[in-house]
């Protein structure tokens, strides 16, 4: 987290590069000779350019990618970009989902049959299938709301897609917690003293729901640094000229035998971010359930 937030300052003061600019008539300086970062490849017939390994110094650390530039601080930026839309994601998720279940749960009726179908719609297809159904439709238009205009290679673009597709997996939880809640005894006993609707919502019904969300939210995370990357992978994440390790792990896939740290650099920022957050969220939720820890 800290080294992505430093991500300029690597940039500009450390690899003394622009991650977002074509290198391929760069030069360097590697143990006191100059040498080009684009070199002159050295297999078959010797034609074409070989991306420069890592130096394992500070400019290309871990070398340069198929246009010439540097894999470490396009990693950095990447992050910066892959963990923005993982935290927005997950906070809208758990917005709609925590509005949408609550409404179900307590107020029943013809408002959860309505809720309840809308979710199982949701469910009904498969979370990656939806979100490239959404990219696709959404990537490469240019919106307009008032006097906001969102490009395509706008970050919002991706965080709204994941965002929505996990909906479902979040409020149904929610939606049986927000029942379980409502026919509890001290809710009981609320309603039997008169207390108002809005009240037993407000003081009993969201504080037990909230403990639900802040457990989802680490592993909620997790899932949706998988999922951008994922989507990016498959050119309909984000998009040129922002960069997240999903796009980095593209560039890298022509070099996987030649340049490997191309593609191994964020595929491990990857694995390890994601072991963190869900470590994490197993803490938290034994923190604010012990009776699950106790259980295991």
């Amino acid at each position: 987290m800290i080294a992505v937030l430093l991500a300029p300052l690597y940039a500009n003061h450390v690899a003394h590069t622009d991650p977002f600019r074509s290198g391929l008539s760069a030069k360097i300086e590697v143990e006191g000779k100059t040498v080009p970062v684009m070199q002159r490849s050295t297999e078959g017939l010797g034609l074409g350019v070989t991306p420069i390994g890592p130096t394992w110094s500070g400019e290309y650390m871990l070398g340069a990618d198929t246009q010439g530039r540097d894999v470490m601080a396009r990693m950095l930026y990447g992050g910066r970009s892959s963990l923005l839309i993982a935290a927005a994601s997950t906070v809208l998720t758990l917005a709609l989902a925590a509005i949408i279940g609550v409404a179900a749960g307590y107020t029943g009726g013809l408002v959860d049959g309505v809720l309840s179908n809308l979710i199982d719609m949701m469910w009904a297809f498969p979370v990656y299938l939806l979100a490239i159904s959404l990219s696709i439709v959404m990537i490469g238009k240019t919106f307009v709301l008032g006097p906001i205009e969102l490009s395509s290679s706008s970050l919002i673009i991706p965080i709204t897609i994941i965002g929505l597709v996990y909906v479902p997996y979040v409020a149904r939880p929610v939606r049986g917690r927000v029942m379980t809640i409502k026919n509890s005894e001290f809710v009981l006993a609320a309603r039997g003293l008169g207390v108002r609707r809005h009240r037993i919502l407000m003081r009993h019904i969201l504080p037990n729901v909230l403990s639900t969300l802040i457990v989802f939210a680490p592993m909620l995370t997790a899932l949706n640094i998988v999922t951008e990357s994922a989507l990016s992978f498959l050119s309909v994440g984000v998009q040129a000229p922002n960069a997240s390790w999903g796009t980095i792990l593209q560039d890298g896939q022509s070099l996987l035998y030649s340049r490997p740290t191309v593609a191994l650099a964020p595929g491990i920022a990857i694995m390890v971010t994601v072991l963190l957050l869900n470590l994490f969220g197993d803490v938290l939720r034994d923190v604010l359930d012990p009776k699950s820890a106790r259980g295991r």
